[in-house]
């Protein structure tokens, strides 16, 4: 984590490339390749390559889309220094409401132009404060692009979501019509219709609306599409969507008879049949579109004689079969939800002081093999087992290479491992939910006697968790090898 500190007036913040290479040393945060005025005093934040929330229950996250061919941009071909991690870090570091950030991140795009960093593509951010919660969609404006121009250096939107709804972004845009009329549900940057009329992606003599979606993505593709079906399907089930529950085997394969719904069957958010609790995130974050058209561990290629005649699904299924076991059982790739290398969920609380009511549930390597774990927004420092990762190079030091270990040992009979692994991390997680109002109630009873104090005891508390959750795993891993070790699997 990085904490807030206080500047000379005039200095300057550098702009870095590299924020989310994970290859570096933790305190090496890539290439300057810029600088912007400081400001006199930063926020603490937690960081990471693209870092999530502050100590005032500001919360970003962040998603990769498309666009098109025409307005990419990188490093070689452009004067753009701004990547939305880096303008990410600067919102935490600066910011306290969703708004603000909204306000801080659009300006800098504006000025210094929007670099991507994950291939050439648009980004899309989830801002969000104990009140409101924004989507902010940037595009890139082309190569041709310079400070000195005094346009633009991005294209974005941005959209509140209303505090009954519910939404997500599957790696491709979703705000559709934009109403400037109405500024507590939208904003926009001054060329956000004119570059499509420009490009001759939009024409107003046509009399159809302009619909932001359609004017700078591309085609839609089907991690999109399957994405935006599977969480409108589970948090809305009742607003009717196609069916791709996987009744047979076969279902998957049938391509010719799958639905191809229009992009604008999907809301840019709706409200759901029931009220989502971090929990029900948690299990959508997990997906692995198990029971649909999607799931690859439906594939009939994992099949085998069961002995009796029949057949049954092999142990050896798992949602994440590897490039070479893609390529020994013909098996197509589909990105589940799950495999985020890392990620959270943001629990914000009006009603707690910022250091309590701010949770930030925190998992690394794989979210549906790994376990989330409560830091409190008020912590001061987090558990070094947690700021120690070098994928090159295996540590017992390290929470990701934990889990990461377990996971590769779940690969010797997948479908009883995993089984394994939830017997022990469910209830663990459960716990950390179950204790959370004792860990509240003690943290604002400190907090009323003195507001450090009860930083302390939730530093105390994360970081006890963060070591229960790294023992948890060094503790499986025993049981996995020795449960399915080749000794007893049969050779």
């Amino acid at each position: 984590m990085i904490h807030g500190r206080r500047f000379k007036k005039g200095d300057k913040a550098p702009v870095y490339y590299g924020l989310q290479d994970v290859e570096k040393p933790l305190h090496e945060y890539g290439e300057i390749i810029g600088y912007i005025p400081q400001v006199e005093q930063t926020y603490t934040y937690f960081h990471s390559g693209y870092s999530h929330i502050n100590e005032f229950q500001l919360a970003i996250g962040e998603s990769t889309m498309s666009q098109r061919d025409e307005l990419q941009v990188d490093r070689k071909t452009g004067l753009q220094i701004m990547t939305i991690e880096q303008a990410q870090a600067f919102a935490l570091q600066r910011c306290k409401t969703a708004r603000e950030a909204v306000s801080l991140i659009t300006q800098l795009m504006d000025t210094y132009g929007f670099l991507p960093s994950c291939g050439p593509e648009s980004e899309a951010l989830c801002i969000a404060d104990p009140q409101e919660a924004w989507v902010l969609e940037v595009f890139s404006v082309g190569k041709d692009w310079t400070r000195e121009s005094g346009k633009p250096g991005a294209i974005w939107a941005a959209q509140r979501v209303p505090d009954d709804h519910v939404t997500m972004v599957p790696n491709w845009s979703i705000i559709k019509e934009i109403d400037l009329s109405k500024p507590d549900e939208f904003m926009a940057s001054k060329n956000y219709k004119q570059e499509a009329i420009d490009r001759g992606w939009y024409d107003p003599a046509a009399g159809r609306p302009f619909i932001w979606q359609e004017a700078y993505s591309p085609i839609p593709r089907e991690w999109a599409m399957s994405r935006f079906w599977l969480f409108y399907s589970t948090f809305a089930p009742s607003a009717g969507w196609p069916d791709k529950r996987l009744d047979d085997p076969y279902k998957g394969y049938d391509a010719y008879h799958q639905y191809l719904e229009p992009i604008s069957t999907y809301p840019f958010s709706i409200k759901p049949d029931e009220k989502v609790s971090v929990q029900d995130v948690i299990a959508f974050q997990r997906s692995v579109f198990e029971g649909t058209i999607y799931d690859t561990t439906a594939d009939t290629d994992w099949m085998v004689p069961d002995g009796k005649g029949g057949y049954e699904k092999s142990a050896l299924a798992t949602p994440f079969p590897t490039r070479d076991m893609r390529k020994l059982l013909d098996i197509t790739w589909r990105r589940p939800v799950s495999r985020g290398g890392y990620g959270m969920v943001a629990q914000l609380r009006d009603w707690l002081p910022d250091a309590i009511g701010g949770v930030y549930w925190f998992y690394v390597d794989n979210q549906y093999t790994s376990a989330y774990v409560p830091i409190y927004a008020g912590v001061q420092e987090i558990s070094p087992l947690y700021t120690t990762y070098d994928p090159r190079m295996f540590s017992e030091d390290s929470a990701r290479w934990a889990i990461d270990f377990v996971e590769n040992l779940l690969y010797l009979r997948w479908q009883e491992a995993i089984k394994d692994l939830q017997a022990v991390r469910d209830p663990m997680e459960r716990g950390f939910f179950e204790e959370q109002a004792v860990i509240d109630q003690k943290a604002l009873a400190l907090y009323k006697k003195s507001p450090q104090q009860a930083k302390r005891f939730l530093t105390g508390y994360t970081r006890g968790a963060m070591e229960k959750v790294v023992k948890m795993y060094k503790d499986l891993r025993v049981k996995l090898i020795t449960k399915y070790t080749n000794n007893n699997l049969g050779l």
